[in-house]
Formats: C-alpha cells, structure tokens, sequence
C-alpha cells in the first residue's frame, strides 16, 4: 500500500520535488460538530482535502475534496488560513513526489450527504469541537484545527 509520510521542521525530510495547490476543509454540522476523517495512507486523523485539479478554482477543489472523502456535500463559508511552510513536506512512497506543504483551509457548512467512508479514509466521523485535539493527527493538521479553534477573525497567513 502506497504511504503518505509527513516531515515538519525534520533536518532528514527528503528534499520537495513538488508543490501542488491543496485545500482542506473545517466542515461543520448543526450541532457545530466538525467532519473529521481518518486516512488510509498513515492511519492519522484529518480534515478532508485534497489536491486541486486543472480547470477548477481552489474553492471548488475543496468541495469536491470534501464529497469524495466523506460522502458530504458541503458549502464553503470562510478561510482558516494559507499554509505554506516549505519546513513541511510530505513523501508519497508510490512514486517519490516529496511535495512541499501549500494548503488553503476552508470553513464550510455541510447541506447534504451522510459520512460515508472512501478509498482514501476508512472512517468519517462528526466530531465535537472538544474532541478534537484528542484525535491522533500529525501536527501540521493540529496546527490547521488550533487555529480553527481560535476562532480569528482573520486568516492565518503562513
């Protein structure tokens, strides 16, 4: 099975070979509950996202990210922040790409679906805010839900 590996501010991270616009998203529920997923690449706790794709804006990636993930249908409503350390890399061991960090990170509102497993998550959980921090995540995603969950009124920009 091919495994995602994340490096943060590690001195023996492979060197990037890549950068690919990526978008996660803080999905929330009426009972201000967050979608949480957790992938089959490294067995951590996530946000739904992923990659952007040629021909779409970033915002729309995010949405399609988050349905194909989760089975939800979401609505996007703000930004958390841009997050682009290049001191985070993530090694994709199915063919080399060591591809340096450049997420943007969404609210939204979910309006449809029922959590529903993928072949990239292996569980799809409502989770409330409190919960969160307890999830086994790598930090760079802690650091993306910290700030969430600090409710800024403006953007994280790094």
């Amino acid at each position: 099975m091919a495994r995602r590996i994340d490096y943060l501010n590690d001195p023996n991270a492979p060197a990037a070979n890549s950068i690919v616009p990526s978008a996660n998203v803080v999905v929330t529920n009426e009972l201000n509950e967050v979608l949480m997923i957790r992938r089959t690449d490294n067995g951590n706790w996530a946000l739904p996202g992923g990659g952007m794709d040629p021909g779409e804006t970033l915002t729309e990636t995010a949405v399609r990210e988050v349905e194909e993930e989760t089975g939800i249908r979401c609505e996007v409503t703000g930004l958390v922040g841009v997050y682009t350390n290049p001191n985070h890399v993530i090694l994709y061991t199915s063919n080399g790409e060591a591809r340096q960090e450049f997420s943007l990170v969404y609210t939204a509102r979910a309006v449809s679906g029922h959590p529903t497993p993928s072949d990239e998550t292996s569980e799809v959980r409502w989770v409330p805010e409190g919960d969160l921090i307890t999830l086994p995540m790598h930090e760079s995603m802690r650091q993306r839900i910290g700030r969430y969950l600090e409710h800024q009124a403006m953007p994280y920009l790094g």
